[in-house]
């Protein structure tokens, strides 16, 4: 159960974002565009959460690595949740976009 938690909120070992970006991985803002519109990671792609089942299609490469972020972590993680049951292979959750950005 501890596992599962961990995985959720991306508390496994540490993720190297910086290393990822540099080598080509995408980000994704899920939060609404509002949120978006009110500060986000410069290149960063926004597909709310809400909308992103249908809008897989702005994802055309299963294996390119994605990085979720939002506000807090929790609707990143069901972003990757929703991302790797449709056959995206590389996701991690970047938990909220203001923390995700102080790694980069």
């Amino acid at each position: 159960m501890l596992t599962f938690f961990k995985t959720l909120f991306g508390l496994g070992p540490a993720t190297n974002y910086k290393a990822l970006l540099q080598q080509g991985a995408v980000i994704v803002d899920v939060r609404s565009k509002g949120e978006f519109r009110d500060g986000h990671i410069q290149g960063a792609l926004n597909i709310p959460v809400d909308i992103l089942r249908q809008n897989l299609n702005q994802l055309k490469n299963k294996n390119q690595v994605i990085i979720t972020c939002c506000a807090s972590g929790m609707r990143s993680a069901s972003a990757k949740s929703i991302l790797k049951a449709n056959g995206y292979t590389e996701v991690y959750n970047g938990g909220g976009w203001s923390n995700l950005k102080s790694k980069l």
